[in-house]
């Protein structure tokens, strides 16, 4: 039986799909589109520079969505936004009370405690999903009410964790049965059937759209994310203190050695004599899935790619499990 708060996220969904909120690449055309293609599209709150555009934003994306059911006629996907539970979060009370007027159907905590964001989403219907990178972190977000879990595998971009998806997702599973979205390393139409295979009712794919035509990226990170493979994925915590994947030829770039890179802590850039290198911005992450990624699409046609993919895949499953049965009769 389908868990309540998964029924709700379903709602609308073409392919079991969550475009990962993306520091600084999501925005409100790429949730638009993401959503009227079938999956759910979601952006980080602090990708608005200010919360006033943050209003302006989710007043788009809400018109938007609004207009795209009446000329359709049918139910988009549901949209998200990613918000940082810690209190370091400076615009905390105004960014939360942004929710509580838009009311996302999806709600994507990181850091700190949920249950602030709890208990204002749940007042409205909609689903908190908390990414979380090990077992301690997921069981306490479920203990402060969040409805579900992104899990946060090795190889994912941004702040990507180090356990293995298969024993995640199995662990995970044994106590848990709300909605779980599988993150790491997704790239190609086949690993939304693997994540399923495993119990995930979500693939979260964040790379494969940097290179989207209406992504925010700049033209040079997009082509790097083209033109690499699993080989220049560097795993550091020295640009935010959290270890995170980045692409290595953008820490070379940023005139920094991959290879020297302090094992604790993060750097500080002031002290480089390169005042005009920053590491939110010149320092670009990227997961291990970055291989399959081979030209700029739109989101529409990264969507009905992965969704040709998929449905390849299960066919294919299909067949080789009859031809199985066949041969064992």
């Amino acid at each position: 039986m389908t868990n309540e708060a998964t029924k709700k996220l379903l709602q609308g969904v073409k392919l079991p799909v969550i475009m990962a909120p993306m520091f600084l690449i999501s925005n409100p055309k790429m949730v638009l589109e993401a959503c009227s293609s079938g999956i759910i599209g979601t952006f980080p709150a602090l990708n608005a520079r200010t919360t006033e555009q943050l209003d302006d934003w989710m007043q788009e994306i809400t018109d938007g969505l609004q207009q795209l059911k009446e000329e359709n006629g049918e139910e988009t996907a549901p949209w998200g936004i990613n918000f940082i539970s810690h209190r370091s979060n400076k615009r905390f009370t105004e960014d939360l009370a942004l929710i509580e007027k838009y009311q996302p159907p999806l709600v994507i905590t990181s850091l700190g405690d949920p249950s602030p964001v709890v208990a204002i989403v749940k007042e409205y219907g909609g689903v908190v999903l908390s990414d979380v990178i090990d077992m301690k972190f997921a069981k306490k977000a479920l203990e402060k009410g969040s409805d579900g879990l992104v899990l946060v595998a090795a190889g994912a971009g941004g702040h990507g964790g180090r356990l293995n998806p298969i024993a995640f997702m199995h662990e995970i599973r044994e106590t848990f049965d709300g909605p779980i979205a599988l993150a790491g390393t997704l790239s190609k139409g086949e690993d939304i059937l693997v994540a399923e295979t495993l119990g995930a009712n979500f693939a979260y794919f964040g790379t494969k759209f940097i290179v989207a035509e209406e992504s925010s990226a700049v033209d040079e990170y997009r082509k790097l994310v083209i033109d690499s493979s699993i080989s220049d994925i560097t795993y550091t915590p020295a640009f935010s203190g959290i270890h995170a994947n980045y692409l290595t030829k953008s820490i070379v770039n940023a005139g920094l050695d991959p290879e020297q890179l302090p094992e604790k802590g993060k750097i500080d850039f002031s002290e480089l004599g390169n005042p005009d290198v920053k590491a939110w911005r010149d320092v670009w992450g990227a997961g291990q899935g970055v291989g399959p990624i081979k030209k700029e699409l739109t989101v529409k046609e990264i969507t009905n790619e992965l969704r040709e993919e998929y449905l390849k895949a299960k066919e294919k499953i299909a067949n080789e499990y009859h031809e199985t049965v066949q041969r064992m009769k």
